[in-house]
């Protein structure tokens, strides 16, 4: 039984394998790309994804990560004010020209750096979360550590040529799922294409012109210095699924551009994103001697999405296999039993079964009285 089950799971393995560059040829002039599903994070397109480069202003990905995360930690609120420094003013390159001693709220601080691209609200912002850029910077490195972006090391916020700035488009897609799966709000910017500051007296236009020219685009960030290059994370969305089109290193903008449609123009017309849910609702499984009666199962969280390609979507079946019954203790969480998902033949996923709660065994006084109930309820 134990063969059986790691012959499965190879056989599971074999199937959901990323599909890689050498799979598809896609016409990118750019130095390195990738395309990635967001809910799955599967791959379905690179070319040398990992190699070192400077990422130029798609490093604010990063930077928008931080700041959504203290957002939605409660440590940041959009209506907070930030009062910008004489470091935060000086910054050059893509900037909405904040004045020393200006204040503007969070929310617009976010909005210049996710439209505009600026610079100087990017460390603007840096500084409101972390009192100095630098050691802002230091928890940039660090998160990029724990997502596993191996290939990256933040010198600053914003993305100005620095030495040792680099990252990969694998990466890029990495923060980029990351900022997109768990902080949805960012996309109230990132889709912004025309906005203002300061009362409307500063006008803000998309540096990323797919947000008007491409249908679904999401976001998320453009990039341009002349060693980097013309670099872009751009996001989309039809169908419920959401694609991931990094580019890095373009020769012009309009390439940059041609190269990222022609990664979602891909994904989009190759691949489905399927949302498994049972076909029918999971019955109670009994419980034996616990709190109580019963234990209602439901589907694992993870696992839930499928991406398939569009051809094999319409032929999907379903087998579930559920405990009978059980007996206490019941963990919350405890697997239960499988459902699978075939295309007829073979098995594409196998998603467990949990128990919704906790059932604790009954202690020895309240088997007695539970004894004495049925008795009496028994006459």
């Amino acid at each position: 039984m134990k063969k059986l089950t790691l012959l499965l799971s190879a056989v599971l393995l074999l199937v959901l394998l990323p599909v890689r560059a050498m799979a598809v040829d896609i016409p990118i002039t750019s130095r390195a790309a990738i395309l990635m599903e967001k809910e799955t994070g599967e791959i379905l397109y690179a070319q040398n994804e990992h190699e070192k480069l400077e990422p130029a202003s798609v490093t604010k990905v990063m930077t928008m990560l931080l700041t959504m995360e203290a957002i939605d930690a409660g440590k940041l609120h959009y209506d907070d004010i930030v009062t910008v420094s004489a470091n935060a003013a000086a910054m050059g390159g893509s900037q909405v020209y904040l004045k020393e001693g200006e204040q503007m709220t969070v929310e617009d601080m976010l909005k210049a750096v996710c439209v505009a691209s600026g610079n100087d609200a990017c460390v603007a912002l840096a500084e409101h979360i972390s009192g100095v850029t630098e050691l802002f910077v230091e928890q940039m490195n660090n998160r990029a550590k724990e997502l596993g972006m191996n290939d990256t090391h933040f010198v600053n916020c914003n993305g100005l040529t620095a030495e040792g700035h680099l990252t990969s488009a694998y990466d890029i897609a990495i923060m980029s799922r990351e900022l997109l799966l768990h902080h949805d709000d960012i996309h109230r910017f990132s889709t912004i294409w025309m906005d203002s500051i300061r009362g409307g007296e500063f006008q803000l236009a998309n540096t990323n012109k797919l947000i008007r020219f491409y249908d679904g685009a999401t976001g998320l960030k453009t990039g341009f210095t002349s060693t980097a290059g013309y670099c872009i994370s751009a996001t989309a969305e039809r169908d419920g699924m959401e694609l991931i089109a990094v580019i890095m290193k373009g020769e012009t903008a309009d390439s940059r551009n041609t190269d990222a449609k022609a990664l979602l123009n891909y994904g989009f017309s190759t691949y489905a994103l399927v949302n498994v849910t049972p076909d029918e609702s999971f019955a109670p499984v009994p419980v034996a001697l616990g709190t109580a009666d019963t234990v209602q199962p439901q589907l694992a969280e993870q696992g839930s999405h499928l991406l398939l390609p569009k051809n094999q979507v319409g032929d999907l079946q379903q087998s579930v296999v559920v405990a009978e019954s059980l007996t206490a203790p019941v963990e919350k969480g405890q697997k239960l039993g499988e459902l699978t998902v075939t295309d007829g033949a073979n098995a594409l996923v196998t998603i467990p079964i949990t128990a919704a709660e906790a059932v604790p065994r009954l202690t020895w006084s309240e088997m007695y009285v539970h004894l004495l109930r049925n008795a009496f309820l028994a006459k």
